[in-house]
């Protein structure tokens, strides 16, 4: 029923470790981001930076990381932890450049305990005997290293390094701060039981140290009985801890002892007793939240404000602890982890944040390298579906068009982002405005000897421009070249074998040399006619005189030579032309009768096969546009065929004589596609087409992927690998001619507009062609946060803040929304207005106190904000929606209906009409028609129906349906008619369906689940989109939705008849297809919440896009045992995959 696909994958960096990981001398690093571990490298060509070398999804959100180095082993191995208690190590394969599972551990969950209310950790001892994993309160998993050993204890070569099976400890410290292990002075030579430090909070808040030993007995017989942990013996710190203390630094030898890290001071206490005997204040109080070692002696710590310290210890002769000091470095984000690389670099790994490298010098800092981060994404919302309209109906491929702009980050990390997936353009050079629509450009050398080309034409409706590149990248407009006619339209120009220029107008063709610009021949179309298209390659030329005549011109000689001639009938007019080496001797064209495309000798220009592109029965369709190029390796040309109403149509030539062979059609818009072609650096092609939606056509592992292009306004375009820009394109807009760099395949592009506030909600007015932004800025000034509100407007084009509203001291924006209310002048005319809930921090006495407001701002003329009516709230206003004209504000325990009235032209006012008490407190609405979806804290959606009153009657609010289970929901979103998807707290999807014409009261009453998954990430927000879906289509986008990690994920319905195929797709591919620590699918994917677990059944009727498109990468024996199994072809089901992934 339900599909799944990620657009944008999880960005927030909340682990990460620096390991030998993908060879002995290599040193990378690994990051965890929510299900995914990545691999980065140092860059050969930049040494200070890292590039990313592996990544791969793991079933489970990575909440554990570490590494391990089995005496086997030449390479680090990773430790992996994930939220739903799998443990498993990884090694790298260098033979296969993948992940490889060493060992998996059985989930040591303990049902009767609390998770850990401070995070897990993990920890080796510093003798490397033990690991520990902190997963529940009070429960410590003591993980036996094996080492080498004597007697019988003595552990086998091959298992030294490994570690063994679990072994559960208990201890009566409840709320952890913080642990590590403690160094210890070693004597003799039988090494001293590991000393295991805890920073813990006590029943009356008082925070103490407890040190205590960890004895481990290994078992004389380990296949009847477990080995025996005990951390029973144990010493508390002397001394007064601050009650701010967060976090424990253990002193490597010679200093010995433990740095306590508070709010308001960082204090020693020393090896023997752990008495506190230097405590130290600090300049300003904050919070710390990570730390690193830099070195033996100093500390880099990073505080919940971006600031990052380095504490340095200070030695005595003996070189043991004397004191300590700290310095602040300079400002980053927000760190979740810090990771010290080498030469004073540091990995800044942030949630709320773009991670960063940094490096340190004496007192500051310096950002080497960024690294983007969306998350996380607080609000977001549509501004176009590649057709700059949200609520209009778009085509199956602009899905993956669609720009988001999201509300990501916090506080000083807070920020607007336009998030895009597809092919990228990075401009290079411009050189200038054209003043005049641009028709064509052209690429050329200007000298026969070089390689290069260095000259662009430029064709405008009735004249043409040249401009020459110098070797240094200098541009100069010039008057005259190669005895060109600039009076003329330019058709064509290029540069023959020879290096001699030819230039096609619609009134000749000439072939001239630039060096003195004399003109070797000239050729005119025999009666007057006009030349109205041309198709070039190397010496030949094919003309179409006025669409009535073909024409074949030989400029191999020093004359032109008319090769070939053929009149056509005025049935058989040409509409487009092409020809290609790659089909030697033939050219192709298209006709504008019966949608017909035709091979044609060159030697006479009559047809060697022919075919009609669309059927009769799907509607006239005219082929406007003709492209030949090899896409994929070793693989025969495709023949592409733009229509006239959008619809792109390719063909495998197989020779010329069979060349309409494994038709295929895609949609890219309503108009005509143009094609450029563009050469890549390994001999093959890509296909720029040029349209209202422009998109980049290019191979990638023996399939043809279709992606979009950030060029929005692109009218031509060519290849222009010149000396200075090798590999570059030149692009002419409506009014802009510049040079770019285009990505060879598609990736996520993300535009960064830095609020340096939280930007909480976020709104969207096509019209005002703006923004409005709530945000909420947080400061501390003397040790003290200061926290304040504003709504904001931000122009669109420009990401410019255009006015500010700032809210009252201690109020705090809630939700945001733009809609239509009436402009107050009396015929019914409406106005786009901004509407704004608020809340306030102090709940204050008394039932008339003022908890919240809402407000309604109209943008003046100059583009400001003026707020035009406010209406005091007794509850804070979650969110508000529309429905039939009215505002819906949901508000602490209430939905209540609005009508937004007058009392004079100029004084509008709220009034309010109608309520519904929710079970405890709204979190979302979602309108349609009449019926308000309401997405309670803890208890589901319940749909409530809206009926204004008549006649004096009263407007009322009913409960219609309700869903019956404990969901602590967060977001929901009508997806079809009387179907809703709803996310939770916990991480899972679900689709609820109402039966409106169930056979009994109960029925009708009731929202049924139909399907049913979990993502693993929290959704903050969905948001529905219509799709005009083609009838071949497997899937039909109904929603994005965004995550706190950072991901963006597209929700579809999958389309009826094509249900029960992809579910069982997904079934196969998951007994196959083997994660990192063989987790199986359904345990990963399986609904579960505090209240029951689906793991053992896997997810209900959705299907992960993410795995089913993996079918493409699987190795061909699996595609061929998956296909053989659903009774398909392997390749319709590669097309059907082929067609997935091109949606998003």
């Amino acid at each position: 029923m339900a599909y799944l696909a990620p657009i944008h994958r999880p960005s927030s960096v909340r682990h990460a470790i620096r390991t030998s990981f993908l060879s002995p001398e290599s040193e990378d690093l690994v990051v965890a981001k929510a299900n995914r571990l990545e691999v980065w490298s140092p860059n050969p060509q930049q040494p200070d930076q890292l590039s990313l070398q592996h990544s791969k999804t793991i079933y489970g959100k990575v909440t554990l990381l570490q590494k391990l180095r089995p005496a086997t082993s030449q390479t680090d191995h990773l430790f992996v932890g994930t939220d739903r208690y799998h443990y498993f190590t990884l090694s790298w394969d260098a033979g296969r450049k993948e992940l490889k599972t060493e060992k998996s551990y059985v989930d040591v969950a303990e049902k009767a305990a609390r998770d850990s209310q401070t995070g897990d950790r993990v920890h080796i001892d510093p003798s490397n005997r033990f690991m520990t994993l902190e997963c529940y309160e009070g429960v410590v998993n003591i993980l036996p290293i094996a080492h080498a050993g004597k007697g019988k204890r003595r552990a086998a070569d091959n298992e030294i390094g490994e570690l063994q099976d679990p072994v559960p400890v208990r201890i009566p410290e409840l709320f952890v701060r913080s642990t590590a292990f403690v160094h210890k002075r070693q004597g003799g030579a039988r090494l001293a039981n590991p000393e295991f430090a805890i920073l813990w909070e006590d029943s009356t808040n008082k925070v103490r140290l407890k040190v205590r030993e960890l004895e481990f007995t290994p078992s004389l017989r380990p296949q009847e009985e477990p080995p025996t942990a005990e951390l029973e013996k144990g010493r508390n710190a002397q001394g007064d801890i601050e009650l701010g203390a967060s976090h424990l630094i253990p002193l490597p030898a010679p200093l010995y002892g433990v740095m306590i890290v508070g709010e308001t001071s960082i204090a020693y206490a020393d090896e023997w007793e752990f008495r506190i005997t230097n405590t130290q204040q600090l300049e300003e109080a904050t919070v710390f939240v990570a730390w690193c070692a830099v070195d033996d002696q100093r500390y880099v710590l990073a505080d919940d404000y971006g600031k990052l310290y380095l504490l340095f210890i200070q030695q005595n002769d003996d070189g043991e602890y004397a004191g300590h000091q700290i310095d602040v470095l300079g400002q980053t984000s927000r760190a979740n982890t810090l990771v010290y690389l080498d030469a004073g670099r540091i990995f800044v790994g942030s949630h709320q944040g773009d991670s960063q490298i940094i490096q340190i010098s004496e007192k500051s800092l310096e950002i080497v390298q960024t690294f983007s981060n969306i998350a996380p994404i607080l609000d977001f919302t549509i501004m176009d579906m590649g057709n700059r309209s949200a609520e209009a109906a778009v085509n199956e491929f602009s899905s993956g068009q669609a720009r988001i702009v999201t509300g990501s980050g916090a506080y000083t990390d807070g920020s607007l982002r336009s998030v895009r997936s597809g092919v990228g353009l990075e401009d290079v050079g411009s050189i200038g405005e054209m003043g005049a629509p641009v028709s064509q450009v052209f690429s050329l050398r200007s000298q026969a000897g070089v390689q290069t080309v260095d000259t662009l034409i430029v064709s405008f409706v009735a004249h043409t421009r040249v401009f020459r590149f110098s070797s240094d990248g200098e541009v100069e407009e010039v008057d005259s070249f190669g005895g060109f006619d600039l009076g003329e339209a330019t058709l064509y120009a290029g540069n023959l074998a020879d290096g001699r220029c030819v230039q096609v107008t619609s009134a000749a063709v000439q072939v001239s040399e630039e060096s003195n610009g004399m003109v070797n021949d000239r050729w005119t179309p025999p009666g007057g006619s006009a030349i109205t298209a041309v198709a070039a390659e190397r010496n030949t030329l094919v003309l179409s005189l006025a669409g009535a005549a073909l024409v074949a011109l030989d400029l191999s000689a020093s004359s032109i030579r008319v090769q070939a001639q053929r009149s056509f009938e005025a049935a058989q007019q040409i509409s487009c032309i092409a020809v290609s080496r790659t089909v030697p001797n033939t050219c192709v064209a298209g006709f504008w009768l019966d949608s017909k495309v035709a091979f044609l000798s060159l030697t006479d220009l009559k047809p060697i096969a022919q075919t009609q592109v669309v059927d009769e029965a799907e509607g006239p369709a005219v082929p406007r546009s003709l492209a030949i190029a090899n896409i994929l390796r070793d693989q025969p040309p495709t023949l592409f065929i733009g229509l006239a109403d959008g619809n792109v149509v390719t063909y495998t030539v197989e020779s010329a004589q069979q060349p309409f062979t494994a038709r295929k059609s895609i949609v890219l818009g309503t108009q005509q596609a143009n094609f450029a072609l563009l050469p890549r650096g390994d001999g093959l092609l890509n296909v720029f087409t040029t349209c209202e939606h422009p998109s980049l056509i290019y191979g990638q592992e023996g399939r043809m992927v279709y992606s979009a292009v950030t060029a929005e306004s692109a009218q031509a375009i060519c290849s222009f690998d010149s000396e200075t820009y090798p590999g570059a394109i030149a692009i002419a807009t409506e009014d802009e001619l510049k040079l770019a760099m285009v990505d060879e395949e598609r990736t996520t592009h993300v535009q960064t507009l830095h609020i340096g506030q939280t930007v909480r909600r976020i709104a969207y007015s096509p019209n005002l062609k703006s923004f409005g932004l709530g945000t909420i800025k947080r400061t501390l000034a003397a040790g003290a946060e200061e926290v304040s509100s504003h709504f904001k407007l931000v122009d669109e084009v420009a990401f410019q803040e255009l006015h500010s509203h700032a809210l009252n001291e201690d109020e705090l924006v809630e939700c945001v929304m733009r809609c239509q209310l009436d402009d107050g002048s009396g015929t019914g005319e409406t106005a786009e207005r901004f509407v704004v809930g608020t809340a306030y921090l102090d709940d204050g006495e008394g039932k008339e106190k003022t908890r919240g407001r809402l407000l309604v701002f109209e943008v003046t003329e100059e583009r400001r904000l003026k707020m035009i009516t406010e209406l005091s709230l007794r509850g804070a206003c979650r969110c508000v929606a529309m429905c039939e004209g009215r505002i819906v504000a949901a508000l602490v325990k209430t939905v209540v209906i609005y009508s937004f009235e007058y009392q004079t032209p100029s004084s509008p006012f709220l009034v309010k009409k109608a309520a519904y008490r929710t079970a405890t407190a709204p979190i979302d609405v979602c309108v349609t028609g009449s019926v308000i979806a309401v997405t309670d804290l803890m208890k589901s959606v319940s749909l409530v129906d809206y009926k204004s009153g008549r006649n004096g009657v009263a407007d009322t609010l009913s409960e219609a349906a309700r869903h019956y289970e404990t969901v602590w929901g967060t977001a929901v979103a009508n997806v079809a008619e009387n179907t809703y998807l709803e996310s939770d707290a916990e991480g899972n999807l679900v689709v609820l369906q109402h039966d409106i014409n169930g056979f009994s009261d109960e029925d009708r009453r009731r929202l049924r689940p139909v399907s049913e998954m979990l993502l693993g990430e929290m959704v903050n927000r969905i948001r529905p989109i219509s799709v005009q879906p083609t009838s071949a289509a497997l899937v039909i986008p109904r929603a994005f939705l965004a995550t706190v990690e950072g991901s963006i994920y597209l929700f579809c319905l999958i389309a009826p008849g094509k249900q029960d195929v992809l579910m069982r797709l997904q079934s196969l591919l998951a007994e196959r297809v083997k994660s990192p620590g063989h987790v199986p699918f359904g345990k990963w994917r399986g609904f579960r919440n505090q209240v029951r677990d689906m793991g053992e059944e896997g997810p209900v009727r959705f299907v992960d896009g993410e795995l089913v498109e993996g079918f493409l990468d699987a190795p061909v024996e699996v595609q061929v045992e998956v296909s053989a199994e659903l009774g398909v072809e392997v390749e319709v089901v590669r097309g059907w995959v082929e067609g997935l992934r091109r949606i998003h």
